[in-house]
């Protein structure tokens, strides 16, 4: 498949009164064109700041991009003017922020701020505009769309907020569509609702998308290939069927392990991870996960594990990586 996102050894850190914090420390993931990718991990891992940095919204001061290459559909994309990369942002790559009652802005209406990105980056006419912004919100299963543009945020629940900012990430046919945590405010329900239309929008147009998310069981269901990011490094990346069915990093089994299953005797108790992530300012040259670890060794207090191949498309940061695979069977 065609690569449309190359991302190798991106570094992005936070310059605070308390010290460097690294969120992003040597990142290196692909997307290819109509792949979903999904980035797991703990709140704090860097799955967002990650994301913020291929948009080039890392706010200065604090946080800085200082070493890596991001190339987006064969551009540089840290390379770019920042007019360069306003053009980008929008037109070729949609965002799907969190939380969309402080994404979408509470005194503009849907109409106008739906129209607004489109104006601005396809150059048509705001008839032309709002003709599509009724066919986009029909699209995404809005009823009554044309009564919906004249609505504002507060009108609508959160479920519709959530489409409206599915829309606006689609309005001008993107390549790739980043979805930062984007069921994380809605109910179980209605998280299935809107995960399946970006599934099955995102095959109908043949639209890359990057799922950020803690749910694993959203995982397992909408992504191709998984990458699992821990104190700002990716720890281990695969396919979704190698990361559930054969999980090679401490990590990564200690985060199936403390899942609910339906698969699992109703009385069997839920294992969880024991411990906290770490401070990113305060790392040191061992395995940040160590102090978690059931499996840890004189040796990952010393030496970070490089990334190694275990399958085809299967890696993992572990120096006890054989151990952990018997211990998993």
């Amino acid at each position: 498949m065609d690569t449309i996102l190359e991302i190798e050894e991106l570094q992005t850190h936070f310059f605070t009164s308390a010290g460097t914090v690294k969120a992003v420390d040597g990142v290196s993931y692909n997307v290819a064109k109509g792949e979903t990718v999904a980035v797991v991990g703990e709140s704090g891992c860097g799955k967002s700041v990650t994301a913020m940095s291929i948009l080039r919204l890392i706010p200065w001061p604090p946080g800085k991009i200082i070493g890596g290459q991001i190339r987006f559909d064969g551009q540089d994309l840290l390379s770019l003017s920042d007019k360069e990369i306003r053009d980008i942002r929008g037109r070729d790559i949609g965002m799907i922020f969190q939380e969309p009652m402080t994404s979408l802005n509470p005194v503009l209406t849907i109409g106008l701020q739906l129209t607004e990105t489109m104006i601005t980056h396809m150059d048509i006419s705001e008839e032309d505009a709002r003709k599509r912004a009724v066919e986009l919100l029909g699209m995404v299963g809005i009823s009554e769309p044309e009564r919906r543009l004249e609505q504002y945020p507060h009108h609508l629940s959160g479920g519709m907020r959530q489409r409206v900012m599915i829309a606006m990430a689609l309005s001008c046919e993107p390549k790739l569509i980043i979805a930062d945590e984007p069921t994380t405010a809605l109910d179980v329900t209605i998280q299935a609702q809107i995960l399946e239309l970006m599934k099955d929008l995102t095959r109908k147009l043949h639209v890359a998308m990057i799922i950020i998310t803690h749910n694993l069981g959203v995982v397992a269901r909408y992504s191709d290939h998984v990458n699992v990011m821990y104190a700002g490094k990716v720890i281990e990346k695969g396919s979704a069927r190698d990361i559930y069915y054969n999980p090679r990093h401490p990590y990564t089994l200690a985060l199936l392990k403390s899942v609910p299953r339906m698969d699992q005797p109703r009385q069997e108790k839920l294992d969880p991870v024991e411990g906290q992530p770490p401070d990113l300012s305060m790392l040191d040259a061992g395995c940040s996960f160590r102090p978690r670890c059931r499996f840890a060794t004189e040796r990952c207090a010393n030496e970070f594990p490089p990334l190694e191949q275990v399958g085809e498309e299967h890696f993992t940061a572990c120096w006890e990586k054989d151990n952990l695979e018997k211990a998993a069977s």
